[in-house]
């Protein structure tokens, strides 16, 4: 996978996040985990981005490892939802999962590999 196919996964990720978001319950509950679904779901587009223009090797590292935290969160914030019942679409919930997972495990093993060809352990 080159680069510009994982920006697009995460501009489509995020178009996702932002479409689940916007279909959640105006509750407190909803509107919380929307607010935390949308800030650390569309986040990793937006820091890939600034990992393309790192300034060094360490620097991508770092906005890498970013981009893997948000996800995490977001991996997170999806269970939360969709153990509480409050997004009703489990087909479009389930995507995201597993896109989620996908991303994660990307991210994992691209951090992994621009460390070993730094020369720095995990």
């Amino acid at each position: 996978m080159n680069r510009f196919d994982l920006e697009e996964r995460l501009i489509n990720f995020a178009v996702l996040i932002v479409d689940i978001s916007e279909s959640m319950p105006k509750s407190y509950a909803g509107n919380h985990l929307s607010g935390q679904l949308l800030r650390s779901g569309t986040s990793p587009a937006l820091n890939y981005g600034e990992a393309q223009g790192g300034e060094s090797r360490k620097d991508f590292i770092h906005k890498i490892k970013i981009v893997l935290k948000e996800l995490r969160e977001t991996y997170v914030c999806l269970k939360i939802i969709q153990r509480s019942s409050l997004f009703t679409d489990e087909d479009k919930l389930a995507k995201a999962l597993v896109e989620n997972n996908e991303l994660i495990s990307i991210f994992v093993k691209s951090a992994e590999t621009a460390q070993k060809n730094l020369g720095l352990a995990k």
